[in-house]
């Protein structure tokens, strides 16, 4: 008789193991903590929830609630460990992910200043590449001479061709600073440490027949000091996304022409021995069609 009980009881347990597995989600579904409660309370043995674990993609949220949600509905300790450390080579859910947006502005990208802005009928994010430029006295030369150096000499940045690579028609186009916080990057001694889109400025250039240039210093006899004319200067707001990640707006629509991000330690790059890169970030503003 007892053998008989246990051979039923054994029927049942295979009966409703089968019940259970027909109605839970196949191995090409996700199983997730309500798959293994619900497992559990169907009474499906511990081993047979292991296996099925460990054989199927998953998406386990193990955050301290929820396992503490997982012990209060009778989930063994068995169990969840095999939900915290899955079978070797099992993939989750996650690694299945689609890979991020590369148009996402907020999204993690290489580090660097991308340009934001509308292309037919979407939003496209571009990066400003690092363009070269080289240095020129310009202005006040002949007055600095005639006053024994009282009269500033203006140092101006000078950038080969008329154009810059990128290039929208976009006036409201918005940027996105992307920092590097450990490592050579955006933030490298090279752009002068810089970790805020505070330490740059963003300059309108005058166009050449086969060239782009704009102040970037001014000094006499008394020192130099880095800085713009007022005219060339074109004020921003920028925000904060999350750490390492900035927005730049300009305050006001840009009219058609040549710009540039440039370093505050820009005007270092004039120095003899100076560490700062002649390097700027620029783009450019053209008609719409």
């Amino acid at each position: 008789m007892k053998k008989l009980s246990a051979a039923l009881l054994l029927c049942i347990l295979v009966v409703c193991a089968a019940r259970v597995l027909a109605q839970a989600p196949s191995a090409a579904d996700i199983l997730t903590n309500k798959s293994v409660i619900e497992m559990v309370t169907a009474k499906l043995p511990e081993d047979v929830i292991v296996v099925r674990i460990q054989t199927s993609t998953t998406n386990f949220d193990l955050s301290t609630p929820a396992l503490v949600d997982l012990n209060k509905n009778g989930v063994s300790s068995n169990i969840i460990k095999a939900m915290i450390a899955p079978a070797p080579g099992k993939e989750s859910v996650k690694a299945l992910a689609p890979p991020p947006d590369p148009n996402d502005p907020e999204a993690d990208h290489d580090p660097g200043i991308y340009m934001y802005f509308k292309r037919s009928d979407r939003m496209q994010m571009l990066m400003l590449e690092p363009t070269v430029y080289s240095q020129s006295k310009s202005g006040g030369v002949f007055a600095s001479a005639m006053t024994y150096g009282i009269a500033k000499v203006k140092m101006k940045a000078v950038v080969r061709n008329a154009h810059a690579n990128v290039r929208t028609a976009d006036a409201s186009a918005a940027f996105y600073f992307h920092f590097e916080e450990k490592g050579a990057g955006l933030s490298h001694a090279g752009f002068g440490g810089t970790s805020t889109p505070n330490e740059f400025t963003l300059l309108r250039f005058d166009v050449k027949s086969d060239s782009r240039e704009t102040v970037v210093m001014k000094m006499n006899a008394f020192g130099s000091s880095s800085g713009t004319d007022d005219k060339a200067s074109i004020p921003y707001t920028f925000t904060k996304v999350r750490s390492g990640i900035y927005k730049v707006v300009p305050n006001a629509p840009l009219r058609s022409g040549e710009y540039a991000f440039f370093g505050q330690s820009a005007g270092g790059a004039f120095m003899a021995g100076s560490a700062a890169a002649n390097r700027l970030f620029d783009f450019s503003i053209v008609p719409a069609e």
